[in-house]
């Protein structure tokens, strides 16, 4: 590929870049406390339609595409979460030129088409990207212990309204003096056992940032909570005391509500909840203990296997299938043990109403466990193919022009050198901008002549500065620090390499989720 050196001059032998196939990136997360999969750059959450058709040349209107859309969900890689104001940055034009004096080669990997080279990719419409944390928090901001949001989701309230009503009843029985109060009662109870869960988290969350593993979020939800760790373990050994602390934590809560019933009148207000919250931070901590993935319990076999091994994926591919075992013994074994006594209830001879409610509730456990273990083979399934994604490999072509170079006149010389965006620099041949694709789009042919692309171009921060070496996880945190559409690839030695498209790596990111082991 040609790409101009430091001076805006063409360098040879940057011919690499990718084929542009796939749809959008899924928003990852974290699913349990199973670290959130790396998520595409934040811009590359949007859709990109980009004509597949034959592009217009230097005189043409380049075709209008989609608008980018939000497609972040709760979860991930991550998700996710996984924040800082967002940039709002249109989708700049798709590579800058060589000199006329030197023939454009095409990039080695993908195929050149001369007679339509500059193609353009969905128009920003001026929507700015939004970071991950902001689209996909997923509920209401209650604080950021050490530097980690805490969010609670909808679903919370719920499942609080839920356990005031059930907790509620039982407290009646227990003590029917209360009458009404025993709701506000349960309602306390609700909102002290979820303070628990979070304690939970906090454990999580504490291990990681001790290992440097940075912590996208935590989230309480219906079932729980989750803490979206963005990395992964380096070591069996952490990947074990970060999972493990977890459960520890609620056997250590479990303990300290035992000795404070014991210093009060079990049949007290205070004695009803300290029992109810050892009780529920037991059930919790044995939960979780269970030997599969998403599970901590999962995680803790994983790190067993990989020790084994040597391979993680080998121990996340056991503790997966374990878990969807689980998952299998819950749906089935859980409203049995309901209805034959087992669990301390009485035995059930005919079908009732909580039979009923026994079995809605093993199904949501083990449809959470099995879809869990699934999603934690599909981020090991990722990361093993994550070093596939390359900076120099995902490049695309750029040329160089001045910042008083007619817009018209841009376009052809991208399109003779068969380049995706245009670069401005400065007298000094130095990068000072990027020519923004979707203000292109907004220019009618006729006035092309008359603007100077540099009125179209958006400034080069230091963070959309990206080596051609970075690869991997590294590409995609430098390129979720400084959310863009475009960055300017160089080189070790600040040559220009060519434009990385944020869309370009998120269609990368999605064929290697797609590709089996």
């Amino acid at each position: 590929m040609d790409v101009s050196g430091g001076r805006g001059q063409p360098r040879p032998g940057n011919d690499e870049s990718a084929e542009h196939t796939g749809p959008e990136a899924p928003a990852p997360g974290g699913t349990g406390d199973a670290p959130a999969a790396p998520s595409a750059p934040t811009p590359a959450d949007a859709k990109d339609a980009r004509p597949e058709g034959p592009t217009p040349d230097a005189g043409a209107p380049a075709p209008e595409s989609g608008t980018p859309q939000d497609t972040g969900a709760a979860p991930d890689h991550g998700a996710p979460d996984r924040g800082a104001p967002a940039h709002g940055r249109d989708r700049a034009p798709e590579h800058p030129e060589p000199p006329a004096d030197r023939p454009a080669r095409a990039p080695a990997g993908r195929p050149e088409h001369p007679d339509h080279p500059f193609a353009h990719s969905g128009s920003g419409k001026g929507q700015a990207p939004q970071r991950p944390e902001e689209r996909r928090r997923g509920g209401l901001l209650m604080g950021r212990p050490f530097g980690v949001p805490v969010y609670v989701a909808p679903s919370w309230f719920l499942v609080a309204i839920l356990i005031t009503w059930v907790f509620g009843g039982q407290i009646d029985r227990v003590l029917p003096e209360l009458g009404a109060a025993s709701y506000l009662v349960s309602l306390f109870f609700a909102v002290a056992f979820y303070a628990s869960v979070l304690v939970h988290e906090l454990a999580h969350t504490l291990a990681a940032l001790r290992f440097k593993l940075p912590v996208r979020r935590i989230q309480l939800q219906f079932f729980g909570g989750v803490s979206e760790i963005e990395k992964e373990a380096e070591t069996p050994g952490r990947e074990f005391v970060l999972a493990f602390v977890g459960p520890l934590l609620s056997l250590v809560l479990a303990g300290l509500f035992y000795l404070g019933l014991l210093a009060v009148d079990p049949s007290s207000v205070p004695g009803v909840l300290l029992a109810g919250l050892m009780v529920s931070n037991l059930i919790v901590a044995a939960f979780n203990l269970l030997p599969g993935l998403p599970l901590d319990g999962g995680r803790m076999l994983r790190a067993v296997v990989w020790a084994i091994t040597g391979k993680p994926m080998t121990g996340t591919v056991a503790a997966a299938w374990v878990g969807r075992a689980l998952a299998v013994c819950v749906l089935i074994g859980l409203p049995l043990l309901t209805q034959s006594g087992a669990l301390g209830s009485d035995a059930v001879d005919n079908v009732g109403m909580d039979t009923v409610l026994d079995a809605l509730l093993a199904a949501i456990l083990a449809a959470i466990i099995w879809t869990g273990a699934g999603n934690s083979l599909r981020m090991a399934r990722l990361r093993e193919h994550l070093p596939e994604l390359r900076a120099r490999t995902l490049t695309r072509r750029a040329v160089p022009v001045e910042s008083d170079t007619p817009l018209s006149e841009a376009l052809r010389r991208a399109n003779a050198a068969g380049a995706r965006a245009l670069v401005v620099v400065d007298a000094d041949g130095v990068p000072v901008s990027l020519v923004r694709e979707a203000a292109i789009v907004g220019v009618p042919e006729h006035r092309r002549p008359w603007v100077p692309a540099g009125t179209l171009a958006q400034d080069i921060t230091d963070g959309m500065r990206v080596s051609a070496e970075l690869a991997g996880e590294e590409l995609l945190d430098a390129l979720r620090t400084t959310p863009a559409t475009e960055y300017l690839v160089v080189e070790e030695t600040g040559e220009i390499y060519g434009v990385l498209s944020a869309a370009d790596v998120e269609r990368a990111f999605v064929k290697a989720m797609a590709r089996p082991s």
